[in-house]
């Protein structure tokens, strides 16, 4: 039993992802392990609490078993498991704000939260908690979730031309943060997109 145990530890995803399509649950086990705390970093990047990134994780990996088979490997497991649990979030944001979720991403909210650090460590949680919300959660599925600007816009019924604004305004002001003094050109200004 170790035997297997250790042959799952250094399997690679793809061939845990087959065996958890043919019934293999405790493969599925390993593909948890290995990604649960960058599925649930995302989401506390993205303004979930600890608690609720951690329900919401189990929830995307959940789903992901379910749909497994769904799973070409065009990307990387831990991606595809990251989309799920974005969109999980930007749902459950949605309904916690009630159909008011258009009105949150038009306010510029929370701009005197942006203060800067007086020590040199990169705090890159903190910076993104300092974002107005709507522009952490367009960043953090366009850079943490790996959703294009214009599937992240179709996440957020938002237009394309605001997601992109609110990605451009959320870097700017996470250069601001995470390097104060620093000019920054108009090359290391430009997002893609």
């Amino acid at each position: 039993m170790a035997e297997s145990s250790t042959e799952r530890a250094s399997a690679h995803d793809l061939e845990l992802v087959a065996l958890t399509a043919t019934g293999g649950r405790d493969a599925f086990g390993e593909l948890i392990r290995r990604h649960s705390s960058a599925v649930r970093g995302l989401l506390r990047r993205m303004g979930a609490d600890p608690a609720l990134a951690d329900d919401l994780a189990q929830d995307a990996f959940l789903a992901a078993f379910q749909q497994i088979s769904d799973f070409r490997g065009e990307g990387t497991f831990q991606a595809w498991v990251k989309r799920i649990a974005a969109r999980l979030y930007v749902k459950r944001w949605r309904r916690d704000a009630k159909g008011q979720a258009a009105a949150v991403l038009a306010t510029e909210e929370g701009t005197d939260a942006i203060e800067a650090r007086n020590d040199d460590r990169i705090d890159l949680d903190g910076a993104l908690k300092s974002l107005p919300r709507a522009e952490r959660l367009c960043v953090s599925l366009c850079y943490g979730a790996g959703l294009s600007h214009a599937e992240a816009a179709e996440a957020l019924n938002t237009p394309l031309g605001t997601v992109k604004s609110h990605v451009k305004r959320g870097l700017d002001r996470l250069r601001r943060r995470l390097a104060p003094g620093r000019d920054f050109g108009p090359a290391e200004v430009d997002v893609h997109g």
